[in-house]
């Protein structure tokens, strides 16, 4: 379960698709072996499904059962999202799972998150018989690819606003500007922000035609469900403030087309549109990580793919995510909080009060400089990715992976992309020849993601 080159700081590293491929070996070799099939269900009724077997559930084998069971169910509250799980198959296991993710239980933030103020509804487990588990279903979403007329396009993230104007996908102004949203308790403060970056967009337009718009978090019909950048936000402000806030920001400018999605899905459209891949599996290592998939027609789906809660590393003591407690999740190992804890062990001091963007910039600096410390930690986040592409593609039928963020400027990047190629041809030869890794010039990762949002909505003729 181990990789023959670990990442050198980091040797205990546990890759999720190796420890599920030594179990999966296992159950092969037992003849007791049980089938279960498992699904995360939506209140519309759309669904993912997962078939796996179990090993005799008794001895020491109760608890690897409920890892593999249990880090799935995870993996697909957070890849597709939803508020009932069915388990189909093992009642033990479920009423297992059941306690986990119940209010008091350990994965309370899954389902707080996931069920609760994604989709509005509450957490639930069900037993049933195999054969009742519903098949997966999942929809297209038609957004993004319309470059015609006055566009503003914005990204916000955990450190930056970033904002384009284009004119018949011209880009006629890029910027960023930077921002401190995460514990913000004024909602005023995110409204005021980002309506003085359409501002300066619209400067650049002889009128404005659409907007379009990309964040991290969860957001449905245009609504912020989760979102970090609003983590410092009451519950009750949240509501009354926040959701509606883009659609309040729309009524400003005049009602035109406005759609804002998960910033994960944007870097998949970016994907489809600037290198024509079809199925581009999308990722953004910047404040945190984000995520996206666009089909093989360049749609965008309703699944929810949030890599950042993901597990991808199995080991006992991998480092907890710092809002939901979970350990091994993929925030830990692909954003600025991966250089920021990796650097430590690299035996580069930090003072404790500097931002993870503030020491992204100071290892950047420290690579650019040839410090082998700086080097070492983009090494091992390059076998972090490595390990992890073939667990992404368990979950998604890519066939390009698109990697954005500012962790990916500069040389560091391409240190990045180099230790991840050579995992896989080395590990993972049959994922090898198979999956495109690239990444766009420096422009566009750090403006991509806002020219390709102002695709996002249609203008009507």
């Amino acid at each position: 379960m181990r990789l023959h080159t670990p990442p050198v700081l980091d040797p205990d590293f546990c890759p999720a698709e190796l420890w599920n491929r030594s179990y999966e070996a296992r159950v092969d070799r037992d003849r007791g072996r049980i089938p279960i099939a498992i699904a995360v269900t939506r209140p519309d009724g759309s669904a993912q499904r997962c078939d796996t077997r179990i090993l005799p559930h008794r001895g020491d084998a109760i608890d690897l059962n409920t890892r593999h069971v249990e880090r799935l169910v995870k993996t697909m509250l957070w890849t597709r999202g939803g508020s009932t799980v069915v388990i189909g198959g093992h009642n033990d296991l479920a009423r297992i799972i059941a306690e986990r993710y119940a209010p008091d239980g350990v994965r309370s933030f899954d389902g707080e998150v996931v069920a609760r103020r994604a989709f509005l509804d509450e957490m639930e487990v069900v037993a049933c018989d195999i054969d009742e588990v519903p098949p997966s279903r999942v929809a297209a979403i038609s957004l993004g690819g319309h470059l015609d007329g006055c566009r503003i396009g914005f990204d916000l993230g955990g450190s930056d606003r970033k904002c384009a104007a284009l004119i018949e996908g011209r880009v006629v102004h890029s910027e960023e500007v930077g921002w401190n949203p995460y514990f913000e308790s004024d909602p005023r403060y995110h409204f005021d922000g980002i309506m003085d970056s359409l501002r300066r967009a619209a400067a650049h337009l002889p009128r404005v035609d659409a907007i379009g718009g990309s964040a991290a978090g969860v957001y449905v019909d245009n609504e912020p469900r989760v979102g970090s950048l609003f983590r410092g936000i009451s519950g009750a402000d949240f509501d009354a403030e926040i959701r509606p806030i883009f659609k309040r920001l729309q009524s400003a400018w005049n009602h035109v087309p406005f759609e804002v999605v998960n910033d994960g899905e944007v870097t998949a459209l970016a994907a489809s549109m600037v290198l024509g891949a079809k199925a581009p599996l999308g990722i953004a290592m910047g404040t945190s990580l984000a995520s996206g998939f666009a089909d093989g027609d360049g749609h965008i789906t309703d699944s929810l793919n949030e890599l950042a809660f993901v597990p991808v590393d199995y080991h006992d003591d991998a480092p907890a995510d710092e809002w939901s407690g979970d350990r091994g999740c993929g925030a830990q190992y692909f954003s600025q909080q991966a250089v920021a804890r990796l650097a430590p062990a690299a035996g580069i001091e930090l003072a404790d009060d500097m931002a993870p963007a503030d020491r992204l910039i100071e290892v950047q600096r420290l690579m650019r400089a040839g410090d082998e410390r700086a080097d070492r930690i983009y090494r091992t986040i390059g076998v972090y990715l490595g390990a992890s592409i073939p667990w992404f593609a368990r979950w998604y039928p890519f066939e390009s992976l698109l990697i954005l963020g500012r962790v990916m400027s500069g040389a560091g990047g391409e240190i990045i992309l180099d230790q991840a190629s050579l995992v896989l041809d080395e590990e993972f030869p049959e994922l090898a020849d198979r999956i495109r890794v690239v990444t766009p010039d420096e422009t566009f990762k750090r403006h991509g993601q806002a020219i390709a949002a102002a695709s996002l909505p249609r203008i009507e003729p």
